[in-house]
């Protein structure tokens, strides 16, 4: 199982620089972790600092490595053009290859700040796609029903394929991504045997469009703690707080061996990838647990 990492964007900052900071910082422990993957999330118009990703990831690429990397795009929020260009630009700057992980986003204040009307998020997340992939192989894209574009062709084009990852849960979302996409990516908060359900159903979608996928993820939000009573403090204070509205059981909060046994458990369901982010809005914290993932690493892959 390869275990990525998500950093996260939004901080609650006066001096905007300190959020950034705190990316970087992550990155460089990420990488230090000799963690599988590097991504960033993607949201807008948002009340605290949230760091945009197209910008914060080719700073981030320079305390990465030659290991996959990304972001998250919420496709129907951007100009296809526009996205594939920068996309192309962060292939062009990195050592591997970019993974494009995408989504519909289903927050309506966001779409209408956007000025986007939810009713149509599925088509355009359709059409974006494959106008992307349509400039990626050097076509010449003409498109009328979203984006009034004309004879769009983009340079540089990427060296290597973009893999495509969409984040879905619903049964015809399922079924979407198994037709259009590389990879799949659970939702967060989900448990295991959600996951896993959905995963069967993702299985048998990708058997039924004769699709074999590249990678079956989930993300899970983290928190590896120095013992078995430091996690369980921090657990219990992040269920009282009612962290992101998660159900306990979808916390991978842990000393090590407890967070190998819960990743074990993911990869014995089937899931070739999990991709982590840091619970705690601590700083030290967060690094601290980032450091810890490397005898996490190296415990799993001695034993799956």
């Amino acid at each position: 199982m390869r275990i990525g990492i998500s950093i996260s964007s939004s901080y609650r900052v006066e001096d905007p620089s300190i959020g950034a900071r705190y990316m970087i910082e992550r990155a460089a422990a990420a990488r230090q972790a000799d963690l599988d993957s590097l991504f960033i999330g993607d949201h807008h118009v948002t009340p605290q600092a949230y760091y945009q990703n197209s910008p914060m990831l080719g700073r981030l690429l320079a305390e990465w490595n030659n290991k996959p990397a990304g972001a998250l795009y919420l496709l129907p929020l951007w100009h296809p053009v526009l996205l594939a260009e920068q996309i192309a630009t962060l292939a062009a700057i990195m050592e591997g290859r970019f993974i494009l992980q995408c989504a519909l986003g289903g927050e309506r204040p966001q779409s209408e700040g956007m000025g986007i009307d939810m009713k149509y998020r599925v088509p355009m997340f359709e059409d974006s796609l494959d106008i992307m992939q349509r400039l990626w192989a050097g076509e010449t894209v003409t498109h009328e029903r979203f984006w009034n574009i004309k004879n769009a062709k983009i340079a540089p084009l990427p060296a290597q394929k973009i893999e495509v990852w969409v984040g879905s849960s619903a049964p015809a979302a399922l079924n979407r991504t198994a037709q259009l996409a590389e990879g799949w990516l659970a939702q967060p908060g989900l448990s295991l045997q959600s996951a896993t359900d959905q995963l069967n159903q993702y299985r048998q979608a990708c058997a039924e469009h004769n699709r074999e996928p590249t990678a079956v993820a989930v993300r899970r939000d983290i928190f590896v703690g120095g013992t078995s009573q430091e996690a369980e403090d921090f657990r219990s204070n992040a269920v009282a707080k009612g962290y992101r509205g998660f159900a306990p059981n979808s916390m991978l909060v842990g000393s090590v061996n407890q967070v190998v046994d819960e990743l074990a458990a993911f990869a014995e369901a089937g899931f070739t990838d999990v991709i982590i982010r840091n619970m705690s809005s601590n700083q030290s914290e967060a690094l601290a647990s980032i450091e810890r993932m490397a005898q996490v690493k190296g415990t799993l892959e001695s034993i799956v």
